[in-house]
C-alpha cells in the first residue's frame, strides 16, 4: 500500500470552496481549506488523479521539507537538509520557483539563486558533478515559500500550470484562462443539466470546460506532461490504470451545447479547439451575432459568457451591455444567464437586476461573475404557479 502524504492544490481567490468540494469528490483524505489554496492529503496515484481531474486547481505541490531561517546562511544550511540525491540526478536538470513574504528576504530571485546553490554544492561535494538549471523544461521543479520566517519546500507535481489543458491551440484576443472558466461554470451551477450557450464564445473555452464538466470528462486528459513524469518514482502503469479508471466514469449528455460568435476568426479558432479537445459530438460553434438571435430550445438554457472588455477592442460600453440586458429580457425567457465582466461601471447598463454577484479576478484585474434570471412570461405569474 502507497502511504499518504500532504499536497497543496493551488486556485485563484475565490475558487477555493470549488477546488475543496472537488478534492472531496475525488477522494481526498484531510482536506483544510486555506486562502487561495486547499491542501488534502492522498497517496502517489491520488496525485496523478488530481492533477488529471481537477478543474480549478492551478497546480498540485507536494511539501517535502519546512525550516525557519532569518539569514542566507539559515536558508543555506536548511536546504542543504534535504537528500536531494534521493529527488534528482547530477546529469538532470531543475529550477527554483520561490515566493517571499517576509522582512528578512527581499528578493524571490535571491532565494532561488541561494537555494540553486544549496543543491548544486551538495551534489558537487558529494559527486564531483551538478545538477545544471533548465527554467523550460527541468526534470524536477522546487517550490520554496517564504513566510516571515518559516520556509517550505515543495515539489511541483504539475509543472506549468493547469489551465494548460492541451487542447487550445489557437487564441483571440484576451481568451478567458481555461481555469478561470471551469471555475465560473462550477460556481454557476453548471452540471450538465440543459441546453447550454456561450453567446459570445471567442476560442471556444467556456464550450470546451462545460462539455467536459457535463460528461465528467477529466479537465488534463488532453495535456501531454506533467512534471511528475520525469521524476525518479514515476509509475507508467499506475498512470495508465488511472486515465483507464478515470475514462470509465465518463456519462453521456443528453442536451445541446451551443457557441456563438460574430468573428468568423473566432468561430474558426474555436471549432479547432473544440476538435483537439475531441468534444465535436456535443459541441456546435456558429457564426453569429447574439444581439440578433432568439432561444432555440425548450426548457431551461444555461448560459454563461465572458463579454468583450479590453481597451483594444473598439466598443461603446453603454450600449454594448444595454445590447446584453435587452436580448436577454426580450428573447431569452426561461434562462439563467452568468457573465464575468471587469468593467464594473458597464453593468449599470444592463437594466436588469442580478440575483447573484461574485467577486473574482481575471488576472490582476477585480471582476463580478454576475446571474441574471430571465422568467418565462413574467416574473409575477412565476410566483403564482
Amino acid at each position: 500500500m502507497e502511504e499518504n502524504f500532504r499536497m497543496i492544490a493551488k486556485c485563484f481567490f475565490g475558487f477555493e470552496e470549488i477546488l475543496e468540494k472537488e478534492l472531496r469528490t475525488l477522494g481526498a483524505q484531510d482536506v483544510e481549506k486555506g486562502v487561495r489554496m486547499v491542501s488534502f492529503k492522498g497517496d502517489k496515484g491520488f496525485m496523478y488523479k488530481a492533477n488529471l481531474s481537477l478543474r480549478t486547481a492551478l497546480k498540485v505541490l507536494k511539501p517535502i521539507y519546512s525550516f525557519r531561517a532569518n539569514n542566507e546562511q539559515a536558508l543555506y544550511k536548511g536546504i542543504s537538509g534535504v537528500n536531494w540525491s534521493k529527488l534528482l540526478n547530477a546529469n538532470q536538470t531543475f529550477v527554483i520557483d520561490a515566493t517571499v513574504h517576509s522582512t528578512y528576504f527581499n528578493h524571490s530571485e535571491f532565494v532561488s539563486q541561494k537555494c540553486k546553490d544549496a543543491i548544486v554544492d551538495q551534489f558537487r561535494e558529494r559527486t564531483g558533478q551538478r545538477p545544471s538549471i533548465d527554467k523550460q523544461y527541468p526534470d524536477l521543479r522546487i517550490n520554496v515559500h517564504i513566510d516571515k520566517d518559516q520556509v517550505s519546500v515543495a515539489l511541483d507535481t504539475s509543472g506549468s500550470s493547469l489551465h494548460q489543458r492541451g487542447y487550445r491551440t489557437a487564441t483571440n484576443i484576451a481568451p478567458i484562462n481555461e481555469v478561470l472558466a471551469a471555475g465560473i461554470l462550477l460556481l454557476s451551477g453548471w452540471e450538465g443539466q440543459s441546453h447550454f450557450l456561450d453567446p459570445m464564445c471567442g476560442s471556444g473555452t467556456f464550450l470546451a470546460e462545460a462539455a467536459m464538466i457535463a460528461c465528467n470528462i477529466p479537465a488534463n486528459i488532453n495535456r501531454k506532461e506533467f512534471a511528475f513524469e520525469k521524476w525518479k518514482d514515476w509509475d507508467n502503469d499506475l498512470f495508465d490504470q488511472i486515465v483507464n479508471s478515470l475514462m470509465k466514469k465518463t456519462k453521456e449528455f443528453h442536451y445541446t451545447i451551443k457557441g456563438f460568435d460574430k468573428a468568423p476568426s473566432a468561430v474558426s479558432k474555436a471549432k479547432d479547439n473544440i476538435r483537439n479537445a475531441n468534444l465535436e459530438d456535443y459541441v456546435t460553434v456558429e457564426d453569429n451575432n447574439f444581439f440578433d438571435t432568439e432561444k432555440e430550445v425548450e426548457g431551461k438554457l444555461h448560459v454563461v459568457f465572458n463579454p468583450p472588455y479590453d481597451e483594444r477592442l473598439d466598443i461603446h460600453m453603454e450600449e454594448f451591455y444595454k445590447n446584453i440586458g435587452d436580448t436577454l429580457k426580450k428573447n431569452y425567457p426561461g434562462t439563467n444567464a452568468w457573465f464575468i465582466t471587469a468593467n464594473l461601471e458597464a453593468l449599470k447598463f444592463v437594466g436588469l437586476k442580478p440575483s447573484r454577484k461574485i467577486k473574482l479576478f481575471n488576472g490582476s484585474l477585480e471582476a463580478r461573475l454576475v446571474k441574471y434570471e430571465m422568467y418565462e412570461g413574467s416574473k409575477r405569474t412565476k410566483f403564482q404557479i
